[in-house]
């Protein structure tokens, strides 16, 4: 069957409209296998895969088969892809990179298909196909993130006679302008995905909707919740310097996914302590959430002690200071380096009430602008007296839990 040429050039456009329009990788890759089908490509299957820039992932993976109904669609963990490091190393796509080329073809009957020198072909052919090409192409700009920075992806067919010249001319101009393609959509969720890791969901959002403008700030009401580890400084010096980062990762781990499921933002780390905020409809949810998450946390703290307890690591806990408050929210910082955060007195009295917990023995301590709004948990509250705040014009009544007392 003749390729229709009129149906390549209408994919090409396809494709780029699809890109600036912000179409997800799986319907890119779903129109792709099908606009060639119906050119007249007997197309059995279609894989692009890349490198992705997130703490976690290492990259994404999708899958196209004549027979299926939808694309496969797939991530892969860092942990997962250490474990898939031989698969790695007897690929087409690691031969491509060695020897510094970008296409590999292999088809039975030929000479060029050898049992035994690419597994994944073998299974393929195992499974029907015919002919496998590869292409890896590879990212050279500024936003590069490794050598094996690149588009990787595989073409197979099941007709007899593999592909055609012209269906591999075809390909050859195809791949690129799907690599360009979802390089950008890779891009933008890449630009989301760091923003979001490192300034919070919310933060992260408002600088890549455009909010970068030094000193432009927001009003807003929150709760603060200012915590740090107890004893922190005494672990650093006993504990051997590789335990360290891990015993920081737990303890952030216990709070922030506790924080994060109750809708608060996390806006930074302080060496052992964190800052977030908590907004709601009212002043009493968003103290309701804080105290939400508090108790999350808790409980988190105890599996985590647990856990350390039972590997012999140190074991600490957190002392925590909540305070409701109106705060700037925004861009703070020089022309060169700018912190998506909050300022304010509010946030001053949030730090000094912190402080206070290991004094009092307490690892919670509540305003009394977070008690007077916390009517759904006035039951829980219990004074601890008036306080003179470091910094703070006139003393006031502080709260803490009494759940939350040191054990």
């Amino acid at each position: 069957m003749t390729m229709d040429v009129t149906k390549i050039l209408e994919l090409q456009e396809w494709l780029i409209a699809g890109g600036l329009d912000g179409v997800d990788e799986s319907a890119l890759m779903r129109g792709t296998c099908e606009r060639l089908q119906a050119a007249g490509m007997q197309l059995w299957r279609g894989v692009v895969a890349a490198e992705y820039l997130h703490p976690t992932i290492e990259g994404h993976f999708f899958e196209w088969r004549r027979l299926r109904a939808d694309v496969d669609g797939r991530e892969f963990d860092r942990d997962e892809q250490a474990d898939r490091s031989e698969e790695w190393l007897q690929s087409p796509y690691y031969h491509l990179h060695q020897v510094k080329e970008r296409r590999l073809r292999r088809r039975l009957g030929d000479g060029t298909h050898r049992p035994g020198q690419f597994p994944v072909i073998d299974k393929l052919m195992g499974e029907g196909a015919t002919d496998y090409l590869a292409y890896v192409i590879p990212f050279t700009d500024s936003a590069r993130t490794s050598d094996t920075d690149a588009l990787y992806s595989s073409w197979s067919t099941d007709r007899p006679e593999g592909f055609t010249e012209d269906e591999i001319a075809i390909l050859d101009r195809i791949v690129p302008t799907l690599a360009l393609v979802l390089r950008n959509r890779s891009m933008a969720k890449t630009a989301t995905n760091v923003l979001s890791v490192y300034l919070g969901n919310d933060a992260g959002a408002r600088v890549l909707g455009g909010q970068i403008e030094r000193g432009k700030t927001e009003k807003i009401r929150a709760v603060l919740w200012y915590s740090d580890l107890a004893g922190f400084t005494r672990i650093v010096d006993s504990a051997p310097y590789e335990q360290i980062v891990p015993l920081l990762n737990d303890y952030a781990d216990c709070q922030v996914n506790a924080i994060h499921g109750r809708g608060g933002q996390v806006l930074k780390f302080m060496g052992d302590g964190l800052l977030a905020i908590f907004r709601g409809d009212s002043d009493a949810d968003a103290c309701h959430l804080a105290l939400e998450a508090a108790d999350d946390a808790f409980r988190r703290l105890g599996d985590v002690n647990r856990d350390r307890t039972e590997k012999a690591l140190p074991t600490t806990r957190f002392y925590l200071g909540l305070h409701l408050g109106t705060v700037l929210y925004g861009n703070i910082g020089t022309q060169e380096r700018l912190d998506f955060t909050v300022v304010g007195q509010a946030v001053n009295e949030a730090s000094r009430i912190q402080a206070l917990c290991k004094s009092v023995d307490r690892n919670v301590i509540l305003s009394a602008g977070f008690a007077r709004a916390a009517t759904r948990s006035s039951n829980r509250l219990v004074s601890l007296g008036r306080y003179a705040l470091r910094g703070v014009r006139q003393a006031q009544e502080l709260f803490t839990l009494d759940e939350y007392a040191p054990s």
